[in-house]
């Protein structure tokens, strides 16, 4: 329960800038997956392949290796290593090692969200490309394999670093379907595609990690091509004789490194919706490349889906095969399920214009009440849809409503008893926050008195406790409309409450 801290990393706007950032940042591994690899590189008995198969557990871990390995290649007449057995051995155990005791080893559930849900997709991405591709091109197993883990890579950093960014990006082009060229020049200052490129030269990813984004970036108009036979589902023969008149391109459509665009195509257009034009657009290149039919196709990818989500799921995390299981026309977007939208740049304006009248000093409160009006409009301008202010009385012993936004008018008349709930206790007892996902919501709603875990539905919810003068006397509930929070809007809500902390503090004592 203590507090949360982030500190804001500066965004660039050109290509230079963004890959000094990114390649700087060093990934988060899972806690649990490094003692494994530690323990295995320790033990005499374990084999290159059974340590390269426990890393396989962890993405950032894998990358690391392999860019590790690729950066002592550059420059030599060495090929770079295109998967992780050959990084290790290139590497050797004792590098390896080295490489280990240098990454950053957290607990999972204090890996970032937005990384992880990044991380996600790719090991979708992964099964989807081992299962429809790998059985079919058995020789290039491998190649598929890693080729389709790391196509994502390069935005991996960039969900540790700017989360928000990707989110905007997700919410204006994939759900409103804003021009890309235009939000990603405003976002970023560059074009994503060729920041992604950029970067998987600098780490040497694998070949077709490479050819992949080239696709994307030089040879549109022969996907586009494709894809117009590719819509001719209906009549294979037909489509057969479009590839037959045209050697170049059925040679094109036949390339061996397509299927690691397939398979992240697939895989990162299911997050909105299976049934989405863009989804099926990658449906369709798919059923064309492996000539199957449509329904066919889908069948194999949603079993392939579900067995990402068997192998990799996390209660707080979003799996497109969840999908499969409600109506067809279902999106993501209509179930809560996206973040929310972060606060807007007016939003912001006005969130900062009410946190500096927060920080002035002597403090120009004329009451609580006036204060707390303040701290309320503070958060609803940084992106909160439903918010609660509580006061404390000075025995500590009840909590009693001053503030509401979002809320039924009835939810103001709330008095809550501290020593029915133990985490009202704990959060009393000093300045915390606590935060409800999936994953602990159970855990927590428990614990907390029903009329007032009754006004929030939903499983995402934020709880802070302010303190003035050495005592709490504030309690902050907050959430956005019970969906996951969009990163920046929980970054820009800790801000608030150190804020309204200093109010507090400035109001208690403004007669000293």
């Amino acid at each position: 329960m203590a507090n949360e801290t982030t500190v804001p990393t500066p965004k660039p706007n050109t290509l230079e800038g963004w890959i000094k950032l990114l390649d700087a940042v060093r990934l988060p591994v899972p806690q649990a997956s490094h003692d494994r690899v530690c323990k295995a590189i320790a033990d005499s008995r374990s084999s290159m392949r059974d340590i390269a198969e426990l890393m396989q557990e962890s993405p950032a871990l894998a990358l690391s290796v392999i860019r590790e390995a690729n950066q002592h290649t550059h420059g030599s007449m060495t090929e770079p290593a295109e998967n992780l057995e050959v990084a290790i051995n290139r590497l050797g155990l004792k590098r390896t090692e080295e490489l280990l005791a240098r990454l950053p080893a957290l607990p999972q559930e204090e890996i970032p969200v937005a990384l992880r849900q990044l991380q996600l997709i790719s090991q979708h991405a992964t099964q989807q490309a081992n299962g429809l591709f790998a059985s079919r091109l058995a020789r290039l197993w491998q190649d598929i394999h890693w080729g389709s883990l790391l196509f994502l890579s390069p935005l991996w950093p960039m969900a540790l670093t700017h989360p928000q960014l990707l989110e905007e990006w997700e919410l204006r082009v994939i759900h409103k379907g804003e021009s890309a060229s235009k939000v990603e020049q405003k976002l970023f200052g560059v074009r994503l595609l060729e920041l992604c490129q950029t970067l998987a030269e600098v780490w040497h990813l694998p070949i077709w990690v490479l050819q992949g984004y080239r696709l994307l970036l030089k040879e549109q108009r022969v996907l586009v091509k494709v894809l117009r036979i590719a819509r001719d589902s209906d009549h294979c023969l037909h489509q057969q004789q479009r590839l037959d008149a045209d050697p170049a391109l059925r040679r094109w459509l036949n390339q061996p490194a397509n299927t690691v665009l397939l398979a992240n195509g697939l895989a990162l257009s299911a997050q909105h919706a299976w049934d989405s034009p863009h989804s099926l657009r990658w449906q369709y290149l798919t059923s064309l490349y492996l000539q199957v039919p449509l329904d066919e196709l889908q069948q194999q990818s949603h079993q392939q889906a579900a067995q990402s989500a068997r192998n990799h799921a996390m209660p707080d995390l979003w799996h497109p095969a969840e999908a499969l299981l409600w109506p067809w026309n279902t999106h993501r977007i209509h179930s809560g399920l996206l973040p929310a939208a972060p606060p807007s740049a007016e939003d912001l304006v006005t969130w900062r214009k009410h946190c500096a009248e927060l920080l002035v000093e002597p403090s120009r409160f004329t009451n609580a009440m006036h204060l707390t009006t303040c701290a309320r409009d503070a958060l609803v301008a940084c992106g909160m849809r439903r918010v609660m202010l509580l006061m404390a009385d000075r025995s500590q012993s009840s909590l009693r409503v001053h503030q509401i936004a979002g809320l039924p008018k009835e939810s103001a008349m709330l008095n809550l008893q501290v020593s029915q709930s133990t985490v009202l206790q704990r959060l009393l007892a000093q300045p915390a926050q606590v935060r409800l996902t999936p994953a602990n919501n159970a855990q927590f709603s428990t614990h907390l008195p029903n009329s007032l875990r009754s006004q929030f539905s939903g499983e995402h919810l934020l709880f802070r406790s302010l303190s003035s003068n050495g005592r709490v006397v504030m309690l902050v509930v907050a959430d956005q409309g019970g969906g996951p929070f969009s990163e920046i809007t929980v970054q820009a809500f800790g801000k608030t409450a150190q804020c309204i902390e200093k109010a507090l503090h400035s109001f208690t004592n403004r007669g000293n």
